[in-house]
């Protein structure tokens, strides 16, 4: 019988689709995720499920679509912050229920309330934070909104298999390094296979890096200097992750993928100086739009996989792919069979490892009034926003990224037939996420807050 693999999955937090070196960054390199990408594959197109953390973090664990997990906004915070609901399965249970060991280390952000945390979807071990973000050195949640009722103070949010830990002045980035690091030497001497989840917080505000990284980047402006430093201490983390995998004789049998949660933040506050201007020391690599976004900015993101022997080196990808598609394809490469469980996702397994083709379909997104499809080239964005809290810059905008990857030029008027048929489709399909929230998940979802409070 076949060994199945071992499986980490990176996650990186609000990095736009050009903040990689090898996604074309012209001004700081990523060594590590460079190689990664040159010996496996990596996605031109692959794309995040929301433009927002939560609800695209749901997604990656679940298969499904975030409305179909149970999590389509921002989570709150504050302790009792209800989340992922315990009804719904994530890749850790699927594992750990066909003898995988389970481990996290990093940001979770999908409930803060018992039932929602990750031992009660599937981790064995875990340690991270379980907010939207956290001060990178004092692991402190300032941020919650001040409108609410009651007002609820700053909260320490550290923890190690549900116990409160404290680690004042350790940075975060090297913190989720050192317990991966660990859990995997921990793994690997069980011979049974490991699966690692490894959500890195950066470059999520605040934009906090150690000393060493910012003297990497003297030559750049501040806003770009601190994102540059932020993303090679996450890539120098990676680094080390998988020369541990190496150590214990696990790479040749280790399926890995990287990918972002979303589009790269403009939000004001990773300024740090109490201004209101925009921030725009990520970008989106030429893209339209950002975080929030359901332009191509907003949910196409980086997206790498390796396996080495399985996967040929060298591939670049342009498929249209999704964070989704990682819970099956792992399924898949681990022989698990998925007959009785609820995906939106697809397998990829045969795309990355034999070169078939991967039946054409659409992709959706959702998000408050903004509703999105990609077919094949054509993507229709309904309401669309490049602005969060601004009003939506067209009804339908349709753009063949095929010729106009940042969609500047709107289509809708020249090719309405194309228009009507995407429209019916997503809409068709937004109601059937509305239809299914209200019946399964909206009265017990009660964690939800919105993007612009976080």
């Amino acid at each position: 019988m076949p060994t199945k693999p071992n499986v980490i999955v990176f996650m990186t937090d609000d990095q736009g689709y050009g903040d990689l070196s090898c996604m074309g960054a012209p001004d700081f390199k990523t060594p590590t995720l460079d190689r990664l990408a040159s010996d496996g594959a990596r996605f031109t197109d692959w794309y995040s499920n929301s433009p927002v953390c939560s609800p695209s973090r749901a997604a990656l664990l679940t298969g499904r679509y975030p409305g179909n997990a149970g999590v389509r906004s921002i989570l709150q915070g504050h302790r009792t912050a209800t989340g992922l609901p315990p009804s719904t399965p994530t890749l850790a249970t699927h594992l750990r229920n066909n003898g995988y060991q389970t481990s996290m280390s990093g940001k979770w952000h999908l409930g803060m309330s018992e039932e929602s945390r990750p031992h009660n979807h599937g981790f064995d071990h875990w340690y991270g934070f379980l907010a939207g973000c956290i001060d990178f050195y004092s692991h402190i949640f300032y941020w919650g909104p001040r409108n609410q009722d009651p007002v609820r103070n700053p909260t320490h949010d550290l923890w190690e298999d549900n116990e409160e830990v404290w680690q004042n002045g350790e940075y975060f980035t090297s913190a989720i390094k050192d317990r991966a690091v660990r859990e995997i030497r921990r793994m690997a001497s069980d011979k049974k296979p490991f699966f690692m989840y490894v959500p890195f917080n950066a470059p999520h505000y605040p934009m906090h890096a150690p000393q060493e990284y910012m003297d990497r980047f003297a030559h750049l402006p501040w806003d770009r200097r601190v994102m540059a430093a932020m993303i090679s201490a996450v890539d120098d983390a990676i680094g080390e992750i998988m020369d541990e995998v190496t150590r214990v004789g696990e790479a040749e049998n280790t399926l890995t993928f990287f990918v972002s949660d979303n589009g790269p933040s403009r939000e004001s506050r990773n300024w740090l100086d109490g201004t209101m201007d925009p921030y725009y020391g990520g970008t989106a690599g030429g893209l339209k739009g950002h975080k929030f976004s359901l332009f191509e900015g907003g949910v196409r993101v980086p997206g790498i996989a390796h396996w080495p022997g399985k996967i040929a080196p060298g591939q670049v990808l342009n498929t249209p792919s999704a964070s989704m598609d990682i819970v099956p394809t792992v399924l898949e490469a681990a022989g698990i069979s998925t007959e009785d469980m609820e995906f939106d996702g697809t397998s990829l397994l045969p795309h990355l490892t034999a070169n078939a083709d991967v039946p054409e379909r659409p992709i959706f997104w959702e998000m408050n009034g903004q509703t999105a499809v990609r077919r094949g080239n054509w993507k229709l964005v309904l309401d669309g926003q490049l602005v969060e809290e601004s009003e939506p810059i067209a009804g339908p905008w349709l753009s063949n990224l095929l010729t106009d990857p940042a969609e500047e030029t709107n289509l809708a008027h020249t090719n309405p037939e194309i228009c009507r048929e995407l429209e019916a489709l997503a809409r068709d399909w937004r109601a059937g996420i509305e239809s299914r929230w209200e019946r399964e998940f909206a009265s017990t979802n009660h964690g939800t807050v919105s993007h612009s409070m976080v």
